[in-house]
């Protein structure tokens, strides 16, 4: 990819502004990796475990109706993982380590995801073959989410306490 020396760039401009983190990945949200800087952290292992776990974010956001995936934020023993949408087709993964000022990394973090993605959302306008040349395939498609609807109510009958009642619930 060509766009890899400016995403490392912006992991060296990254780690200057938050010096508790301690990797950075940007991957393609099927997996593949685009850019790493993950010292002691093999960055094919991450970057699949990071499009697993963004599948389920993805999953989460959409039902619970909280629209597009934005980001991610695991904490463990030592520190943190924090995954942010970068782009349409990009996410950028944090590692940091436990004594990080959480909002200093969210902050930064949101803004290095725009700006990866504007970088690999432009390399892939770039890249993106002629329609005449791959009239086979279909082009790639941005995830999304598909639109909230409302849920009909329900009545359930209750054994607790009063024996015949009923309770309406409506979820939305």
């Amino acid at each position: 990819m060509a766009a890899e020396a400016p995403l490392l760039d912006e992991f060296r401009r990254l780690r200057a502004r938050v010096p508790q983190l301690t990797g950075a990945l940007a991957a393609g949200r099927d997996g593949l990796v685009l850019a790493h800087d993950t010292p002691g952290v093999e960055p094919d292992g991450l970057a699949a475990l990071t499009a697993a776990a963004l599948g389920v974010a993805v999953r989460m956001t959409d039902a619970t109706g909280r629209g597009d995936f934005r980001e991610l934020l695991m904490r463990g023993a030592d520190g943190y993982v924090a995954t942010y949408a970068a782009g349409r087709t990009a996410v950028l993964t944090l590692l940091a380590q436990d004594g990080v000022n959480v909002g200093r990394l969210h902050l930064e973090g949101r803004r290095a995801g725009a700006r990866i993605g504007e970088l690999v959302d432009a390399e892939a306008v770039l890249v993106q073959p002629s329609p005449a040349k791959s009239a086979d395939k279909e082009p790639a498609k941005p995830l999304t989410t598909r639109p909230r609807t409302a849920r009909a109510s329900r009545t359930t009958a209750t054994n607790a306490g009063n024996a015949g009642t009923a309770r309406t619930t409506t979820d939305s």
